[in-house]
């Protein structure tokens, strides 16, 4: 009751007033465990950001009235002292979530987060069996949900993917029902291939993707509509509040539009103002109708009907991938 309390208030503040972001996705470790063949969001090798850092930009995002702030990837689990981040984020009365691949989980650490006061954690589950594209099935993460059925007293969502070359669509409806099964809610995502590209989804993984959405219980995470467009390759006009209502801060400390749009505006957080969001707020992102990062859709949402962008932003970034290639990036679901 008390996780929903301040989320009716963070809406009810994000209507009232737009000059604060409403979300943040910050990025502990850049390092990851695994490697799925579609991701761009991490290496095998970056070390930890000193914790220090990490408070730091926790409350100069309290200082910008952040709602919520959520620990990405990488696998923030692979940070030391990640929990110290959640106590930081819970302290200045934000709400803390988590992105993670589920491997690290065990009861203790269950019990950890808890302790933490983390409030949502999501885990993506891209098939049933893992295979060269993904690690993350529900074969080897099943264990790890009973573990979070069990212990959790945070939200879990679990997030199934169609798309990006994933074999086998109808595997998004088993990990869609065992989800629900378990308790949790339930979200599926399109994800784009290994060189960033989004395709239309196929008649096959149609049928799957709306049957999937079907099983969804009401949550915050439901508001995905502009899904339904992308998964026919159509397009989706609306107002991207990338870089006021929403900050991606990368683990340099920069803050980008989103995990898929690294680059600009590419300012550190210890300098970014509310002048800075005022100037996104208005500023017309090219990348914005193929754009599938769900996140940042949710957010925009409460300002569809305000202020029309008068600023048109750079053309689509351009960044390296895990593999060291360059790829024009369009967006994706996972985060």
């Amino acid at each position: 009751m008390s996780r929903r309390f301040r989320e009716i208030k963070l809406i009810l503040d994000g209507i009232r007033d737009t000059d604060h972001p409403v979300m943040a996705h910050m990025i502990p470790i850049r390092r990851c465990n695994l490697a799925c063949t579609y991701c761009n969001e991490y290496d095998d090798h970056s070390p930890a950001i000193p914790i220090e850092t990490l408070l730091a930009r926790i409350d100069h995002l309290a200082r910008l009235r952040t709602s919520i702030v959520t620990m990405s990837g990488g696998e923030p689990l692979l940070h030391p002292h990640v929990d110290e981040v959640f106590r930081r984020i819970r302290h200045h009365g934000m709400i803390a979530g988590l992105i993670t691949n589920g491997y690290l989980l065990t009861a203790d650490r269950i019990k950890l987060l808890n302790d933490a006061g983390l409030d949502h954690m999501q885990i993506s589950i891209d098939n049933v069996m893992p295979d060269e594209v993904s690690k993350k099935s529900l074969k080897v993460l099943d264990k790890k949900l009973e573990l979070l059925c069990e212990h959790a007293h945070f939200h879990v969502n679990i997030n199934s993917v169609v798309g990006g070359g994933i074999k086998n669509p109808h595997d998004a409806l088993v990990v869609g029902r065992r989800a629900v099964e378990l308790g949790f809610t339930s979200t599926v995502g399109i994800i784009h291939d290994g060189d960033g590209q989004l395709r239309p989804l196929s008649e096959v993984e149609n049928r799957v993707y709306k049957r999937v959405k079907k099983l969804g219980k009401s949550s915050y995470a439901q508001l995905n509509y502009f899904q339904d467009n992308i998964a026919n390759g159509k397009p989706n006009d609306w107002k991207c509040r990338a870089g006021a209502r929403y900050l991606y801060i990368c683990e340099d400390g920069l803050v980008h539009y989103c995990s898929q749009q690294r680059g600009y505006p590419g300012k550190p957080l210890a300098e970014y103002t509310v002048e800075d969001i005022r100037r996104e707020f208005i500023t017309e992102k090219g990348c914005a109708p193929y754009c599938t990062v769900a996140c940042v859709h949710q957010v925009s949402y409460m300002d569809f009907w305000r202020s029309p962008q008068t600023i048109t932003a750079p053309p689509p970034a351009t960044i390296h991938t895990s593999e060291g290639k360059l790829v024009q990036i369009a967006g994706q679901s996972g985060d």
